[in-house]
């Protein structure tokens, strides 16, 4: 993943996006996020591995617009979450305190 993560960064930045502005960016990856609810409403497979792929895109770029490692974000949010219990609730896990 961390090649993948370098050619998202070296497009970006080609484009002048990783001196864009992340507030706008953030409406992209809340666009992007919309698309992956509207593949996965219509059960479209092909569409929804495209739609959550433009979501790691844009958020990579977010990251990179914030000077922040996409891999250290995801590895702070895996140990906020690596001991944490809960139960699956109509679907949804639900954490412990929420209960």
């Amino acid at each position: 993943m961390n090649i993948l993560t370098k050619k998202i960064e070296k497009w970006a930045e080609e484009r002048g996006l990783d001196v864009a502005d992340p507030k706008a960016q953030m409406l992209k990856v809340t666009e992007e996020i919309g698309e992956v609810a509207g593949a996965l409403a219509r059960n479209d497979i092909d569409s929804l591995r495209t739609e959550i792929g433009d979501a790691v895109v844009t958020l990579t770029i977010l990251a990179m617009q914030l000077d922040l490692d996409l891999h250290e974000c995801t590895n702070a949010a895996y140990q906020k979450i690596m001991y944490r219990n809960g139960k699956l609730i109509n679907g949804v896990y639900v954490k412990e305190e929420d209960l």
